[in-house]
């Protein structure tokens, strides 16, 4: 009787991997810096909560060892207060740009997984044209061909068979051309909604939202740094921010102009001279505001406003 090959799923103990003392409280310190959105000192105290509840440190390492550390390396500057009239008031933890990078890529790692390095980020498409993956189909060589995509060796072969071996010369009928596959760029406009109903009933949108944010602007100036990526955030209105903003994030006292957005995220896109554009929008729900010609503000909370609808699409 042949022995049968059972296939499915082998379930393991889970074997955490091996961290430093510094590792495992920087994982938890990125977390929490962008709930938050970028408050060190808050960041700080939550974590000390969770320390006195799990112990996650030692008296070998302890929390004042972990924000040194924090220092020494570049994660942490401290920043001078003022009282507004330049005069000195104390000092202040911030987060540095070596920081917001480390969220970011935690925030990329943490939706779409740790990506394997492949080629060039380039959008393929199915279209012939200018790129530099090789498709492996040829044709004759045309004038304006440049010459790093005559592929030598088919020449040569051509050149071979239509004149010989013994008095080999090759000339612009022998050449051939291998042909590659287009590769697109893509503009594209990141919409972010921070009004008061992104935390209404004491549940946190704004964080995922900003997760979703950094992962994807990760994403993109990584893997495809030939796109373009512009962020723009609104509420009452709508105004752009810089990636490096995206920590800070929060909501306000707005309301949700959504028109105001879709006509910043058009007219950025208007100015891209890409072909390919695309805007993603993170929203928790309905438009609720205008902004009308007299500067002043048509705002309805309730259901849905065909008014304020019907502009989305105009």
């Amino acid at each position: 009787m042949r022995n049968s090959i059972r296939k499915g799923f082998r379930f393991e103990t889970y074997v955490a991997p091996e961290q430093s003392p510094f590792e495992k409280l920087f994982d938890i310190f990125k977390e929490l810096i962008v709930h938050t959105s970028g408050d060190v000192d808050e960041a700080l105290d939550w974590l000390k909560q969770l320390d006195d509840e799990y112990e996650l440190t030692t008296p070998e390492y302890t929390l004042d060892d972990f924000v040194e550390d924090l220092k020494k390396k570049g994660y942490l500057r401290e920043e001078i207060k003022s009282d507004g009239e330049g005069n000195g008031d104390g000092s202040a933890l911030k987060i540095t740009a070596k920081t917001e990078r480390a969220i970011r890529k935690q925030a990329l790692e943490q939706l779409f997984g740790k990506l394997k390095k492949s080629r060039s980020g380039n959008h393929r498409t199915k279209a012939i044209g200018t790129g530099d993956e090789q498709t492996g189909e040829f044709r004759d060589y045309q004038f304006g061909d440049t010459l790093d995509r005559i592929s030598m060796t088919e020449s040569i072969k051509n050149a071979q068979i239509n004149h010989g071996i013994s008095d080999f010369t090759i000339n612009e009928r022998d050449l051939v051309v291998e042909e590659t596959n287009f590769k697109a760029q893509m503009s594209t406009v990141l919409m972010i909604d921070i009004s008061h109903s992104m935390i209404l009933y004491g549940e946190d949108r704004i964080t995922p939202a900003k997760k979703v944010a950094m992962a994807l602007t990760e994403l993109i100036t990584t893997r495809y740094p030939k796109d373009t990526i512009d962020i723009i955030v609104f509420g009452n209105d709508a105004w752009p921010i810089s990636i490096k903003d995206l920590p800070y994030l929060n909501v306000g006292p707005y309301h949700t102009n959504t028109v105001a957005g879709l006509q910043l995220a058009m007219d950025i896109l208007r100015r891209k001279r890409n072909t390919n554009k695309q805007i993603f929008m993170i929203t928790d729900g309905k438009p609720s505001c205008l902004r009308l010609q007299d500067g002043s503000y048509y705002k309805n909370s309730v259901g849905l406003d065909n008014h304020i609808v019907e502009r989305c699409y105009t």
